[in-house]
């Protein structure tokens, strides 16, 4: 009898002693498992996590609500900031899945100290023309401003800009944040999604409140230049709190880097193969992207992109103003909007905990689209000039921000599980394209329907989608793949009917 691979095998067993634990393992206690699932593998990292998110993307709004405002006092016309908005969308749809596929292939802390350095540098090139602006042109025409060398030079760093930001964005929110919290740890990762979610919507309101308040109080160059000052000096804090993030996790970001990965990152850095590389990374992420088992939750995502006329924005404060409603009231709906947005936050992180990530998900997609609808049946049933109405329409649409941003947490939290950590980016990257692409067509049927009295085809518009995201999620959860079991084995919905 050959008793060489009898020999091997214990020979394989003592090289490996660290795995005798498998077979003595001990099954958790329903208490224990709920513990486990609530506390985050690496609490310092996601801590340092949270400093980093705050004060980048504090700046980052700052910014955001800086540049349009300064336009705007330079020329009336909403033309120059409309054609920023459109190249900025553009190149994210272009862009963002190369990105993605690079920082797939690039180590994490060099790729997220070099992002930093492009988009603070983009950023002050930016404000450096619109100072020029300021301070040299003296009523032009609206063809003469777009047409200055300056205007092309905002138009395309501020493109590259908002292309960097977003892949930050991406990197944090759906790479590092699970990696920091635990896949295998649901309760920990939705409550630091919500976190997260928290700290966005507060950069929002106090970016924009503090531009706002120097601007009532100096000049738009002294704003733009403190802005610039504020920029510099978040360099080299965020590039510390990256290194700090990896240090505190025992280097849980860190990443091995192979020679197939260094060859692929080299060819998409190839200047003269932009155009052809750029054609390839949309061609390989949307392939990608579709053979996702969690596809029909990421695209539910996208579909809400679609709502442009009911909810807090630009088109909703002209119809608003249109119709003769007080300023103070538009102020009021849109402080309301993302006070629901943060009470959201903390409503999703516990439905999460009580019916599982599929149930919660499904039950904010569900309460959207009711609100939505009933907004939409009194703007058609009746006039909100006047008052009743007015606030039923109003409220409807703010109290469906809680489940606009319950599954945007919810939603985040089933991509994260089911995308593998080795294409995070790539399918972050390729929904934020696609979320774009969404975005240029309805701002395009804005353009069309321009007229106020074409607002009630928008508004169906955007009750369709919502209402087809809805449709879409919940046909996925009551037709669930062997491989979507497995992927939410722990999730209430499929422990029930699997008992």
């Amino acid at each position: 009898m050959n008793l060489r691979p009898f020999l091997m095998f214990f020979s394989l067993l003592n090289l490996l002693p660290s795995c005798n634990h498998l077979f003595i393992m001990q099954v958790l206690s329903e208490g224990e498992q709920h513990t486990l699932a609530s506390t985050p593998a690496h609490p310092a990292g996601l801590y340092a996590l949270y400093a980093s998110y705050l004060f980048g993307n504090l700046v980052e709004q700052l910014w955001n609500f800086a540049w349009p405002a300064a336009l705007a006092i330079l020329h009336p016309s909403l033309l120059p900031v409309a054609i920023v908005g459109f190249f900025t969308k553009l190149s994210v749809f272009i862009g963002a899945p190369i990105v993605g596929k690079l920082m797939d292939h690039f180590p994490r802390i060099p790729m997220y100290t070099a992002l930093n350095a492009v988009q603070v540098a983009t950023q002050l090139i930016s404000a450096a023309t619109v100072i020029y602006a300021l301070k040299n042109l003296r009523h032009a025409s609206t063809t003469d401003v777009v047409l200055r060398p300056w205007f092309i030079a905002l138009v395309a760093a501020g493109a590259i800009e908002r292309l960097a930001g977003l892949a930050l964005g991406v990197s944090m929110e759906r790479n590092w944040v699970v990696l920091l919290a635990g896949t295998n740890r649901p309760v920990a990762l939705a409550q630091a999604n919500a976190v997260l979610n928290r700290l966005d919507l507060i950069c929002e309101t106090v970016g924009a409140s503090v531009f706002g308040l120097l601007l009532s109080k100096y000049h738009p160059v002294t704003c733009l230049k403190i802005a610039c000052g504020l920029m510099i000096c978040s360099f080299p804090v965020l590039v510390m709190l990256g290194q700090l993030i990896n240090r505190v996790s025992c280097h849980a970001l860190d990443s091995s880097r192979t020679t197939t990965d260094e060859s692929i990152c080299i060819d998409l850095l190839d200047v003269r193969k932009l155009v052809q590389n750029s054609l390839s990374a949309i061609k390989h992420g949307w392939n990608e992207y579709k053979q996702q088992t969690v596809l029909p939750a990421s695209a539910a995502t996208v579909f809400l992109n679609f709502n442009v006329a009911l909810a807090p924005g630009a088109i909703m404060t002209a119809l608003l103003m249109h119709r003769g409603i007080s300023p103070s009231i538009v102020g009021a709906f849109s402080g309301l909007c993302s006070v629901m947005g943060l009470v959201a936050t903390f409503i999703s992180s516990s439905l999460v905990q009580r019916v599982g990530i599929l149930k919660a998900g499904a039950a904010g997609l569900i309460f959207q689209a009711s609100l939505l609808s009933v907004a939409l049946t009194v703007y058609w049933a009746g006039s909100i000039s006047q008052r009743t109405p007015l606030l039923i329409f109003l409220a409807s649409i703010a109290l469906s921000r809680l489940g606009h941003m319950s599954y945007d947490v919810v939603g985040t939290q089933i991509v994260q599980t089911g995308v593998p950590a080795s294409k995070a980016n790539l399918i972050g990257g390729m929904e934020v394209s696609i979320a774009s692409l969404a975005e240029l067509v309805m701002l395009a049927m804005a353009i069309i329907a321009n007229d106020a009295s074409h607002f009630g085809f928008l508004a169906i518009l955007s009750v369709s989608s919502v209402a087809g995201a809805a449709w879409m999620f919940c046909r996925w959860l009551t037709n669930p793949t062997d491989e979507q079991r497995e992927l939410f084995m722990f999730d209430p919905l499929y422990q029930v009917k699997a008992i």
